[in-house]
């Protein structure tokens, strides 16, 4: 008995608890090894149901995962890592698995999985939560789809997200903001929508990449909040509204890219210059307006800058020449005026600048010599002015691309060249003849294009003829060039001996006169016969001049094919005279417009006629037509024009077999042909020519359908410093309505008469309910579509309809009751060298309001008359 208390006091004291707490030692050392055991047990059954890796293979053992390239382990052998390699993965063809096959629950010490690229499909699923400490996450590049699931929300740990280029969809949930680690967060290239998620209390968030889904709405200002943000992708969605300005507070971005969104409004000057650290700035594809601020040159760490297609106006910042580091420079479709910074030069890294499809002036070229990185030079769709120095094209050792087409460059072709990919010179008025040095460029004939000027003489071998077409004087030895591109068959020429030279002259010069001394002895009579002969003949103060045609045409030709001028040979009457057709000997087939012989008697017709002669002996364009030769005599009056097959634009339309084969696309080339022709007429020369008569009559197509602008015996030279005031003349029903109370003639004249020609290509008939609506201001709820000429069916091609709505833009530009409000045709003529984006509203919806609207204009590129006046 007293032993047994003994015991009990022994164990109540303090070895007990000793006792015990040996006891729990062993208990916990026991146990842990079973608890790690399991978690490794649980992971390697995983691994082996997943489907992932080939169990199959010989040499594929589980107990060796921690060294595999795939896996990384921590010290207890639990796996911190998976990273799938697409090569392995696609090799053993298992791409298209599911994450279904993937037990997640087994992977509790999991840190950063890594999917991308390997073909995963299915949805991701709800379980992915339970990794509670996953950091690193990337499951981009695959064909996942479905909803983002609220279960991520769970991986407070997470820094790292990568779920772009998927296939997912609906919103993105905002529980992704309590996040508070994440660093990274790409959704990019999916098919998101909804609104602008609230991102207000990741801050730690540095990289945010939303583009290319479907967001929309405005963006809210809250993003403002993640101050540590260095990257902001928002591009290629739906946004709309304007820039948020408090996002111009993010001082630590160095990337922002905003592009292809509906933004609008003006960039903010005061916010600029907190972007100190930016890098890349994206803007291009909205609705931005107004002139870019000069704080824009405060951002000196700036290396690439895409403003294009918005809205911009005004001349360019001279604080551009600030952004030092800049390599990259795209500010193309937009609005810009003046000229061009001439210090652009200081610019020493810039390797792309593009500025086309602008309004731009002034003299070219701006200094470039300091631009050694230069890659691509693209201002073309411009208004510069100038000559190429000599000096301008050895910029580099560097191969560039430079493309100056579609300005008013004039002179020479400078015979030097540096090292070039790709030079594109066309639509100029540059002169003289084609350097032989071109052929030094380059091998590859597309890389020169000097198509459309007036360039002469021979063509170089190396010279592709599909690049110098549109050179009237330029000539060939190659008969197949000559029939094909129509180009002049080149003059024989050949070197003769410094002897022959010296001797043949003199020889020459001998014989005539010896010839000189007979005619005299002769007689007057004989001078007076020879005299005759001649094909120019003074008389009573009447000019009679026929033109060499390859040395075929002469006057007694033309009397004798049209068999003195029969009435069978006539193919139409025109206000003042007959229109013939003839073949001279030489097979060339002419038309002859013939002054009857009572009208030659009408002062009035006889001015006409000469002044048709004058005006078209000064004109060179493809698009207007040819006069070959004239006669302007007492007894007989014709002139000698190019023929055109098929006619007047008016006949063509008013016969119903022609105008079903006068598809749209044709009919779009045509309006853009004539707005080419006028805008030469009214810009290219020191005085304006204005043609006074433009109509459907008077624009004649060939059988290439390729329209060229007649009948100027109404035409007059605007002198700037004289009133300008007129009789009426025109066709009724083109005439501008300010004619009728005004008397003075201006080229907004021949820009109304224009509208109207316009309105009734795509019509098929004159145009006459509009107008007369359009002063009521009762069409403008008429749609697009029920006013086009039903003959033809609907378009259904986007460029096709594209076209159409351009030139319905452009007809109801030039039909405004307010000249001043009227486009120049040159602005008209160069906005069809502008791509087009795409429309969102389908053509059975666009109404003559919308196509009258600001908003269309300036889409299309249709400036408004304060651009006018450069």
């Amino acid at each position: 008995m007293n032993l047994t208390k003994s015991c009990v006091s022994n164990f109540n004291g303090p070895k007990m608890w000793k006792f015990l707490l040996v006891i729990w030692g062993l208990v916990v050392v026991g146990t842990e090894p079973a608890t790690v055991i399991s978690q490794l047990q649980m992971e390697a059954n995983a691994i082996l149901n997943s489907g992932w890796w080939n169990i199959s293979d010989g040499r594929f053992n589980i107990s060796h995962r921690c060294n595999w390239s795939e896996i990384t382990c921590n010290e207890a052998g639990s796996i911190r890592t998976i990273r799938i390699d697409p090569k392995r993965i696609h090799s053993e063809a298992s791409s298209g698995k599911h994450f279904t096959t993937l037990n997640m629950s087994a992977f509790n010490n999991l840190e950063s999985l890594i999917f991308r690229q390997i073909g995963l499909q299915g949805t991701i699923p709800t379980e992915i939560g339970l990794l509670s400490k996953l950091t690193h996450l990337d499951m981009s590049d695959n064909f996942l789809q479905g909803e983002m699931p609220l279960s991520l929300c769970n991986l407070r740990q997470l820094r790292y997200l990568d779920i772009s280029y998927n296939k997912l969809d609906g919103s993105i949930p905002n529980e992704v903001c309590y996040i508070k680690n994440l660093t990274t967060l790409n959704l990019s290239n999916n098919f998101f929508n909804g609104s602008f998620p609230i991102f207000i209390i990741g801050i730690e968030l540095t990289h945010l990449d939303l583009s290319r889904n479907y967001l929309e709405g405005e963006v809210n200002p809250s993003i403002a909040n993640l101050r540590q943000l260095e990257y902001l992708d928002i591009s290629f969605n739906n946004f709309q509204g304007s820039i948020p300005p408090q996002w111009w507070l993010l001082k630590n971005l160095t990337t922002l890219n905003l592009s292809n969104n509906r933004f609008k409004g003006e960039i903010p000057s005061s916010s600029l210059e907190n972007l100190k650290k930016l890098q890349y700035l994206y803007i291009s594809n909205n609705y931005i307006e107004g002139s870019i601020p000069l704080e824009l040159g405060f951002l000196k760490n700036l290396t690439t800058l895409n403003l294009s297609r918005n809205r911009f106006n005004r001349s360019l910042p001279i604080s551009l020449i600030n952004l030092t580091q800049l390599q990259y420079l795209d500010l193309s479709y937009n609005f810009f005026t003046g000229s061009l910074p001439s210090n652009f030069g200081q610019l020493s890294k810039l390797q792309v600048l593009q500025l086309k499809n602008n309004s731009i002036g002034g003299i070219f070229p701006i200094s470039l010599n300091n631009l050694s990185q230069l890659e691509i030079l693209d201002i073309s769709h411009n208004f510069l002015l100038g000559t190429l120095p000599s000096n301008f094209f050895p910029l580099t050792g560097n191969k560039i691309s430079i493309d100056l087409s579609h300005n008013l460059i004039s002179g020479k072709i400078p015979s030097q060249f540096g090292k070039f990919y790709q030079l594109n010179l066309s639509n100029n008025n540059l002169i003289g003849t084609v350097p032989q040095s071109l052929c030094n460029l380059s091998n590859n004939f597309i890389n020169v294009d000097i198509s459309f000027n007036y360039l002469k003489g021979l063509i170089p071998n190396c010279i592709d003829p599909h690049t110098i077409i549109g050179n009237k004087d330029v000539c060939s030895d190659i008969l197949h060039e000559q029939i094909n591109f129509h180009f002049k068959a080149c003059k024989k020429s050949y070197k003769l001996k410094p002897v022959v030279v010296i001797v043949l002259p003199t020889f020459i010069i001998l014989i005539l006169a010896f010839s000189l001394l007979i005619c005299f002895i002769l007689g007057h009579n004989s001078i007076k016969n020879k005299r005759a002969s001649t094909t120019t003949i003074a008389k009573n103060g009447d000019l009679f001049c026929i033109w060499n045609y390859n040395g075929k045409i002469a006057h007694d030709d033309i009397i004798r094919v049209t068999e003195d001028f029969d009435m069978r040979y006539c193919i139409g009457t025109g206000a003042y005279g007959s229109v013939y057709k003839a073949q001279l000997p030489c097979g060339k087939v002419v038309a002859l417009k013939k002054l009857h012989g009572y009208e030659a008697e009408v002062p009035a017709f006889d001015e006409s006629f000469r002044n048709e002669v004058n005006i078209l002996s000064e004109i060179r364009h493809r698009h207007i037509v040819k006069l070959y030769g004239f006669c302007l005599h007492k007894r007989i009056m014709f002139l000698i024009y190019q023929y055109m097959e098929k006619g007047s634009l008016f006949s063509v339309l008013y016969n119903d077999i022609d105008a079903v084969e006068f598809k749209w696309r044709k009919r779009v080339n045509i309006i853009k042909g004539v707005a080419s022709a006028l805008s030469y007429l009214h810009h290219d020369f020191t005085f304006p020519i204005v043609h006074r008569d433009i109509s459907s009559g008077n624009i004649l197509l060939n059988n290439e359908w390729q329209p060229s602008v007649s009948d100027f015996g109404t035409a007059r030279l605007l002198q700037h410093d004289s009133s300008n005031q007129t009789i009426v003349a025109g066709t009724i029903g083109y005439i501008a309505p300010e004619l009728a109370y005004t008397m003075v003639v201006s080229e907004k004249c021949d820009v109304y008469s224009f509208g109207v020609v316009v309105l009734e290509t795509l019509m098929g008939r004159h145009p006459k309910e509009i107008l007369s609506s359009l002063q009521l201001g009762s069409a403008q709820s008429m749609k697009l579509c029920e006013v086009l000429d039903q003959r033809l069916p609907q378009p259904n091609n986007v460029t096709v309809i594209l076209g159409i709505i351009r030139v319905a833009v452009i007809a109801f530009a030039c039909l405004n009751i307010n000249p001043c409000s009227r486009p120049t045709m040159k602005c008209v003529s160069q906005c069809f060298g502008i791509e087009l984006p795409p429309l969102t509203i389908p053509l059975s919806e666009i109404s003559i309001q919308q196509l009258m609207s600001q908003e269309f204009k300036a889409l299309f590129h249709i400036v408004g008359p304060e651009k006018q006046n450069l």
